[in-house]
């Protein structure tokens, strides 16, 4: 029986038509490319596998020198080193008013006077009872010689004639109340009260400076009282002179605080040539300490009282004592130099031998 190769399953055979030179060459080509292409997506891979395991690189720097300083903050005003006020002990409207503000007065000056009509009214009729008291007196002392009146009625006459006159010199003493005089050579710096109004007992009408002197009178947080000393540098400013920075120098400490606001007063002496004016509200920087050739770091290099210093390629934590602050820079007053290299983050963990990248001079 005659077989066909159909017939056994044998598959259909196809011919493949023969490669020209064009074709040749493309093969060749794609034979370079292909491992070429594989090998870049190798390096590739293996650089972002390389990128994201490796060990990352810690920020180091040295300290600067600069200048460092600690200060304590004051509020205050400025005054008079000796002001006083002049008010009358007795109320009455004002009649006279003999001196202004920005005049000099001396010692015993008038400067204004109360109407005290009433007063010389009252002292007329007590000066009147005391003269009928004596009178009286002087009958009960001649009877008293005669022994015709007991010795307890002279007494009483004797204590009413006292009293009257003692009440007469009172009198007397509230009218020259009635006249205001300056206590000593002062410059007015207020005046308050104007002819025709009443002023009442105790109320000031004047404002005297009776030392050329100023002063700033400050409250310092008792935290801080125990830095300062007389003699210390003040620095100041006031709203009136935005743009300027004073020099002063603390001349007392008021030894007894204030229980209830926690501070206590510090006196500051003002120069001759200040243009700070009395009442003035000001703000001041005591100054304690300065270095200008303080060791300084970041802020952030310390954590706990500690910071990262690299020592022969290893990370050490080192101890530091912290000295003057502000936001962005720390005195190191001990533990670091100049010359060493510490990790700008104080709170990372890098390990023995981390990879650092110094920055900065």
């Amino acid at each position: 029986m005659k077989r066909e190769l159909a017939s056994v399953g044998w598959p259909k055979i196809f011919r493949v038509p023969a490669l020209t030179s064009a074709g040749t060459k493309d093969a060749k080509r794609a034979d370079i490319l292909l491992p070429m292409i594989g090998l870049l997506a190798l390096v590739v891979t293996a650089g972002a596998v390389f990128l994201l395991v490796r060990p990352p690189a810690f920020e180091a720097i040295h300290p600067r020198i600069g200048p460092a300083v600690v200060a304590v903050y004051a509020s205050g005003t400025v005054e008079a080193t000796v002001m006083l006020p002049v008010a009358p002990r007795v109320g009455g409207r004002l009649l006279v008013l003999s001196s202004d503000e920005h005049a000099r007065v001396r010692k015993g000056q008038v400067l204004a006077r109360l109407e005290d009509t009433d007063v010389k009214s009252n002292i007329a009729q007590l000066q009147a009872n005391a003269m009928f008291a004596k009178n009286d007196l002087d009958r009960y002392a001649r009877l008293r010689r005669e022994n015709a009146i007991a010795l307890q009625i002279y007494d009483r006459a004797l204590a009413n004639w006292k009293a009257a006159d003692a009440a007469v010199r009172q009198a007397q003493a509230q009218a020259g109340y009635m006249t205001l005089l300056a206590p000593g050579d002062c410059d007015v710096i207020q005046r308050d009260g104007e002819i025709g109004q009443y002023i009442a007992a105790n109320v000031p009408i004047f404002w005297l400076s009776c030392h050329p002197q100023l002063r700033i009178s400050a409250l310092v947080d008792e935290e801080d009282v125990s830095l300062l000393r007389p003699g210390q540098t003040v620095l100041i400013r006031a709203d009136a002179f935005p743009r300027r920075v004073f020099q002063a120098r603390v001349t007392e400490i008021t030894p007894k605080g204030d229980s209830i606001g926690r501070s206590y007063r510090v006196r500051i002496e003002l120069p001759a040539d200040t243009p700070l004016q009395i009442g003035m509200t000001t703000e001041s920087n005591i100054i304690v300490r300065r270095n200008d050739r303080a060791v300084l770091v970041p802020a952030k290099a310390i954590a706990a009282d500690h910071v990262w210093r690299i020592e022969n390629g290893e990370a050490v934590r080192t101890p530091v004592v912290a000295g003057a602050k502000d936001k962005d820079w720390i005195e190191v007053v001990s533990g670091l130099k100049a010359s060493d290299t510490l990790l700008i983050d104080g709170s990372a963990k890098p390990g023995r031998q981390p990879k650092i990248r110094l920055v900065g001079p």
